[in-house]
């Protein structure tokens, strides 16, 4: 799993548009090995990346759960807290 896709589930506030377009493109960069594609190869990384935004979206509207939201302020400090100690 690409270390820089985030956790976009069950947070306060909930997740953005940018947010799961950034994973999204964080996603198609890791698979295709490209950090920025070819002009040949733009459209369908283009694509590609809307596509997996578009199903990421449906995907998180339809998932519940009973556990409380997470702190967006919170996970960021641990998550730098964690980055310190490495």
């Amino acid at each position: 799993m690409c270390r820089n896709i985030k956790t976009l589930f069950n947070f306060e506030p909930p997740v953005t548009e940018e947010e799961i377009h950034t994973a999204s493109l964080q996603f198609v960069r890791k698979i295709s090995g490209f950090t920025k594609p070819s002009n040949v190869n733009e459209e369908a990384f283009q694509s590609a990346v809307e596509e997996i935004a578009a199903a990421s979206a449906r995907l998180l509207g339809t998932l519940e759960t009973s556990a409380e939201p997470k702190n967006r302020e919170v996970e960021a400090r641990k998550a730098k807290a964690r980055a310190r100690r490495f």
